[in-house]
């Protein structure tokens, strides 16, 4: 074991660690300044225990109907061996060719297997590296792939939807949605959560063929989101470019080898640990786990509340500070360089000088409270 694993051992405390996920490593993108979350995920903690722990209500997640209805409509696309999927492809990204083969990697596995993620991605790196040499048709859907991506000097199973070669080699990740594409238009936040989700396939397809000698580019940018057309159960494929969630995503893991810089930051003895007796639930007081988690530095915005378990947490964090991201990221740039909302009003009613780099700021400030006391008079 490496000294960096046993310092995230010691955080994690007895608990397992929680592996990385596509929607995990997505997560990463959201709040790229958060130390403490870094340090959470790259450890393997599980969030929702500590927030459950603390009594904290949690980000809203799918209902089961919805991810009912979500598999329903995968099978209802992967159905006959990919027959629905195959023309909507073929559309899609230009397929000429009017025979595409298809296999499902779930296949190469039974309940039995100890291991089945590691077996079905040594069956997806041997279709996938037969298929960029030319020794198997280039012309393959895998249903149920796995690959593995390097995050934070661990490997993470991914297991995208399909993936689907052809144009001479090259690659593209087909990711299958639930959310509809209304006259041609999905909801933009969905869409970009599911690009983001699937660049972190295509990193992982891009680091397997890198094992080969084989350049980035055997892996489009395009990513093929297959979706129900507007009010149906009908599906629909359109070809969106992830090049930005793509770079933005292998920035963030980049920042992840700075862990050792994060943990210097940090007691050797700081641990997350619930404690658990012997009927397994947390005896940790709380108290202790509020203030290690207050050893790490947070970055909370209003927009956490939609990804992270401890968000909450956080929230009521950045209240009692007096933090100006508590009420909005668009609030905290405006007072770039004022630390607290208490020194933003002071410094507006002149109860405190500002500094070199304040005046113009409090200058602002003190015009918007101008306006503000006009509005107020002109509606008395």
């Amino acid at each position: 074991m490496s000294s960096l694993d046993a310092r995230l051992g010691v955080l994690r405390g007895t608990a397992a660690p929680i592996p990385h996920n596509a929607r995990t490593l997505a997560a990463l993108t959201a709040n790229p300044s958060c130390e403490r979350r870094s340090l959470l995920d790259a450890a393997g903690i599980d969030k929702d225990a500590l927030a459950a722990h603390l009594g904290l209500p949690r980000p809203l997640r799918k209902s089961q109907l919805a991810l009912d209805y979500g598999l329903a409509f995968e099978r209802q696309v992967t159905a006959q061996a990919g027959a629905p999927l195959v023309p909507l492809l073929r559309q899609a990204l230009g397929l000429s060719v009017p025979e595409v083969s298809y296999e499902d990697v779930n296949s190469v596995a039974s309940d039995d297997d100890k291991s089945p993620l590691r077996l079905r991605r040594v069956h997806t790196r041997s279709r996938i590296r037969r298929a960029a040499h030319g020794r198997s048709d280039p012309r393959t859907l895998l249903d149920h792939p796995v690959l593995r991506l390097t995050v934070a000097d661990h490997q993470a199973y991914l297991e995208p939807d399909v993936i689907a070669f052809q144009r001479e080699g090259v690659f593209y990740v087909v990711e299958i949605k639930s959310f509809p594409v209304i006259h041609g238009q999905p909801d933009p936040i969905k869409a970009t959560a599911a690009l983001t989700q699937a660049a972190a396939y295509v990193l992982a397809l891009r680091e397997l063929l890198a094992e080969d000698g084989l350049p980035p580019e055997r892996v489009s940018d395009t990513v093929v989101l297959v979706n129900p057309r507007n009010f149906t159960r009908h599906p629909t494929a359109t070809p969106f470019s992830a090049h930005k969630q793509i770079k933005s995503l292998s920035r963030h893991l980049g920042r992840l080898r700075r862990l050792p810089e994060l943990l210097d930051k940090v007691p050797p003895d700081t641990t997350f640990d619930l404690a658990p007796g012997p009927d397994q639930k947390p005896a940790r007081p709380r108290g202790e786990l509020v203030a290690a988690l207050a050893i790490v530095r947070p970055n909370y915005t209003p927009g956490c509340r939609h990804h992270c378990d401890l968000a909450f947490h956080c929230r009521t964090e950045s209240r009692h500070q007096g933090k100006p991201a508590a009420l909005g990221t668009a609030v905290r740039e405006d007072l770039a360089g004022i630390d607290t909302i208490p020194t933003a009003l002071a410094l507006t009613d002149g109860h405190l000088h500002p500094s070199r780099g304040q005046k113009d700021l409090t200058q602002a400030l003190r015009h918007a409270q101008r306006i503000h006391a006009d509005l107020q008079t002109d509606t008395a």
